[in-house]
């Protein structure tokens, strides 16, 4: 059995009489792309923030690696790479001072590996030549770019992805897919929340479709199909029938046809 590297269970978040996260439960295992899918307002980034540490849950439990969350907070938060859809720099320094900055947190990797490994992912993204750069001049793409390579030069055992591709051009977006496969293939988790069916269906190795806060469904792509009605013919279409949503269909075939939708 492959060793666990993020286990959630009946993990909850309330705000006031809202239920964002409705006792979930998920086990990732080491060197898995997973994917978390669900439409706006579902719970994604809610647990997604969970995992990072950003927010304390109501009732339930994660670890990462083997640590409680509850007693470990800083050592979980240590294991775990955090890559959110809007991310927060500190604009006054450079992209190399940053990068340097966010080193300094992590003692475990020596100065001179740290430093190469950030090198290298800024050339990979093509800001390199913009190192020395204050990041208020950077773009909204470029800053998506610094802050994964802050994350993957730390080789943490796991990375919590918030719609990675968000900003970033083609070329971009297909090095950090390929980046994931490699990293996985080397041991490193991924959990992944995305709005592309097409990303989570080239990229992940299960996925789980959240709705309401609740986990609706949770496999493989293949074995989700299997459980879907109306065969649908891809991912798009068996993630709208999971949540509901199958009536966008016609909705969209209404409108093609040049009639109201009411």
């Amino acid at each position: 059995m492959n060793e666990s590297i993020l286990t959630i269970n009946q993990l909850t978040k309330q705000f006031d009489k809202l239920t964002a996260v409705n006792h979930i439960n998920i086990d990732v295992a080491k060197g898995e792309i997973f994917g978390f899918l669900g439409p706006n307002g579902a719970g994604k980034t809610t647990t997604i923030k969970m995992i990072a540490g950003l927010l304390q849950p109501s009732s339930g439990s994660l670890s990462i690696c083997g640590h409680q969350m509850s007693n470990a907070s800083a050592l979980c938060r240590e294991l775990t790479g955090y890559i959110p859809d809007r991310p927060f720099l500190y604009e006054k320094l450079t992209g190399a001072e940053y990068l340097s900055f966010i080193g300094s947190l992590y003692p475990q990797a020596s100065n001179t590996s740290r430093h190469g490994e950030a090198q290298h992912y800024l050339q990979l993204f093509d800001i390199y030549d913009w190192r020395n750069n204050l990041i208020e001049s950077y773009s909204h793409g470029m800053r998506q770019k610094l802050i994964m390579s802050s994350i993957f030069m730390l080789n943490q055992p796991l990375i919590v992805v918030d719609e990675p591709m968000v900003g970033l051009d083609p070329k971009s977006a297909r090095i950090v897919k390929e980046l994931f496969k490699s990293k996985a293939e080397n041991g490193t988790t991924i959990f992944l929340s995305t709005h592309s069916r097409e990303i989570a269906e080239e990229l992940c190795n299960r996925i789980s479709i959240i709705v309401e806060g609740k986990i609706i469904a949770t496999g493989t792509v293949e074995s989700l199909h299997d459980k879907a009605e109306h065969g649908a013919e891809n991912l798009e279409e068996l993630f709208l029938q999971l949540t509901g949503a199958f009536e966008l269909k016609e909705i969209i075939g209404a409108l093609r046809r040049g009639h109201r939708v009411n």
